[in-house]
Protein backbone atom coordinates (compact mmCIF):
# COMPACT_ATOMS: atom_id res chain seq x y z
CA UNK A 1 0.00 0.00 0.00
CA UNK A 2 1.43 3.09 -0.84
CA UNK A 3 0.48 6.73 1.16
CA UNK A 4 0.91 10.00 0.39
CA UNK A 5 1.67 12.02 3.35
CA UNK A 6 0.70 15.70 3.41
CA UNK A 7 2.48 18.23 5.79
CA UNK A 8 -0.04 20.94 6.31
CA UNK A 9 1.00 24.37 6.00
CA UNK A 10 1.11 27.37 8.29
CA UNK A 11 1.72 30.90 8.72
CA UNK A 12 5.69 30.28 9.02
CA UNK A 13 5.63 28.02 5.89
CA UNK A 14 3.35 30.21 4.06
CA UNK A 15 5.65 33.58 5.15
CA UNK A 16 8.63 31.45 3.33
CA UNK A 17 10.45 31.30 6.60
CA UNK A 18 13.10 28.52 6.43
CA UNK A 19 13.45 25.65 9.38
CA UNK A 20 16.01 25.66 11.51
CA UNK A 21 19.22 23.63 11.12
CA UNK A 22 18.02 21.89 14.09
CA UNK A 23 14.61 20.86 12.58
CA UNK A 24 16.65 19.96 9.17
CA UNK A 25 18.90 17.86 10.79
CA UNK A 26 16.32 15.69 12.37
CA UNK A 27 13.98 15.66 9.54
CA UNK A 28 17.02 14.38 7.38
CA UNK A 29 17.60 11.59 10.39
CA UNK A 30 14.00 10.98 9.93
CA UNK A 31 14.04 10.31 6.46
CA UNK A 32 17.26 8.35 6.65
CA UNK A 33 15.35 5.74 9.10
CA UNK A 34 12.38 5.90 6.44
CA UNK A 35 14.72 4.77 3.53
CA UNK A 36 16.48 2.67 5.28
CA UNK A 37 12.97 0.51 6.49
CA UNK A 38 12.27 0.55 3.06
CA UNK A 39 9.14 2.83 3.38
CA UNK A 40 9.81 6.17 2.08
CA UNK A 41 9.06 6.58 -1.93
CA UNK A 42 9.98 10.30 -2.47
CA UNK A 43 9.02 13.27 -0.44
CA UNK A 44 9.63 17.40 -0.50
CA UNK A 45 9.05 20.27 0.87
CA UNK A 46 6.93 22.51 -1.32
CA UNK A 47 7.73 26.49 -1.71
CA UNK A 48 4.59 29.33 -0.19
CA UNK A 49 1.51 29.13 -2.29
CA UNK A 50 2.64 32.80 -3.06
CA UNK A 51 4.86 31.09 -5.70
CA UNK A 52 2.23 28.91 -6.63
CA UNK A 53 -1.41 28.87 -9.03
CA UNK A 54 -4.29 27.23 -9.24
CA UNK A 55 -6.51 26.48 -12.12
CA UNK A 56 -9.88 26.05 -11.92
CA UNK A 57 -11.95 24.34 -15.02
CA UNK A 58 -15.50 25.99 -16.14
CA UNK A 59 -18.68 23.54 -16.39
CA UNK A 60 -18.51 25.79 -20.14
CA UNK A 61 -15.22 24.57 -20.66
CA UNK A 62 -13.42 27.81 -19.74
CA UNK A 63 -10.41 27.71 -17.97
CA UNK A 64 -9.05 30.49 -15.27
CA UNK A 65 -5.58 31.09 -13.09
CA UNK A 66 -5.43 32.26 -9.87
CA UNK A 67 -2.33 33.28 -9.09
CA UNK A 68 -1.01 32.67 -4.90
CA UNK A 69 -1.01 33.19 -2.31
CA UNK A 70 -3.74 31.81 -1.17
CA UNK A 71 -5.87 32.67 2.08
CA UNK A 72 -6.79 29.66 4.04
CA UNK A 73 -3.48 28.42 5.43
CA UNK A 74 -5.37 25.75 6.86
CA UNK A 75 -5.81 23.99 3.46
CA UNK A 76 -2.34 24.32 1.97
CA UNK A 77 0.32 22.04 1.94
CA UNK A 78 4.04 22.72 2.89
CA UNK A 79 5.30 19.27 2.06
CA UNK A 80 4.38 15.55 1.37
CA UNK A 81 5.91 11.96 1.35
CA UNK A 82 5.23 9.27 -0.72
CA UNK A 83 5.64 6.28 1.35
CA UNK A 84 5.39 1.82 0.69
CA UNK A 85 3.93 0.49 3.88
CA UNK A 86 1.63 -2.39 4.39
CA UNK A 87 -1.35 -0.67 6.33
CA UNK A 88 -2.98 2.52 7.18
CA UNK A 89 -1.62 1.81 10.57
CA UNK A 90 2.25 1.68 9.79
CA UNK A 91 1.65 5.26 8.16
CA UNK A 92 0.19 6.03 11.03
CA UNK A 93 2.70 4.56 13.49
CA UNK A 94 5.75 6.29 11.20
CA UNK A 95 3.41 9.57 11.13
CA UNK A 96 3.80 9.70 15.34
CA UNK A 97 7.72 9.31 15.00
CA UNK A 98 8.10 12.41 12.80
CA UNK A 99 10.24 15.53 13.89
CA UNK A 100 6.96 18.16 14.47
CA UNK A 101 5.60 20.69 15.62
CA UNK A 102 7.67 22.95 12.80
CA UNK A 103 8.64 26.45 13.78
CA UNK A 104 5.21 27.83 14.72
CA UNK A 105 3.96 25.12 17.12
CA UNK A 106 1.11 23.24 16.05
CA UNK A 107 1.77 20.98 13.23
CA UNK A 108 -1.33 19.09 11.21
CA UNK A 109 -0.35 15.92 9.08
CA UNK A 110 -3.20 14.28 6.38
CA UNK A 111 -2.51 10.37 5.51
CA UNK A 112 -4.11 9.51 2.32
CA UNK A 113 -4.11 6.28 0.93
CA UNK A 114 -3.01 6.03 -3.04
CA UNK A 115 -4.80 4.66 -5.28
CA UNK A 116 -3.09 1.40 -6.93
CA UNK A 117 -4.53 -0.25 -10.38
CA UNK A 118 -6.05 -3.25 -8.66
CA UNK A 119 -8.42 -0.67 -7.06
CA UNK A 120 -10.23 -0.15 -10.18
CA UNK A 121 -11.67 -3.32 -11.03
CA UNK A 122 -13.21 -4.02 -14.19
CA UNK A 123 -12.49 -0.17 -15.61
CA UNK A 124 -8.74 -0.75 -15.55
CA UNK A 125 -9.06 -3.02 -18.27
CA UNK A 126 -5.69 -4.93 -19.96
CA UNK A 127 -4.40 -2.27 -22.34
CA UNK A 128 -4.75 0.59 -19.61
CA UNK A 129 -3.11 -1.39 -17.53
CA UNK A 130 -0.19 -2.21 -20.02
CA UNK A 131 -0.24 1.69 -20.69
CA UNK A 132 0.20 2.35 -17.27
CA UNK A 133 2.91 0.23 -16.55
CA UNK A 134 4.52 1.46 -19.23
CA UNK A 135 4.14 5.13 -18.35
CA UNK A 136 5.33 4.02 -14.43
CA UNK A 137 8.99 1.96 -16.25
CA UNK A 138 9.35 5.34 -18.24
CA UNK A 139 8.76 7.45 -15.05
CA UNK A 140 10.88 5.21 -13.26
CA UNK A 141 13.94 5.18 -16.23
Amino acid sequence: MRFMILLKADQHSEAGEMPSEELLTAMGKFNDELIKAGVMVSGEGLHPSSNGARVHFGKDGGVRVVDGPFAETKELLAGFWIWQVQSRQEAIDWVKRVPMPMMGGEAEIEIRQVFEMEDFGDAMTPELREQEERQRAALAG
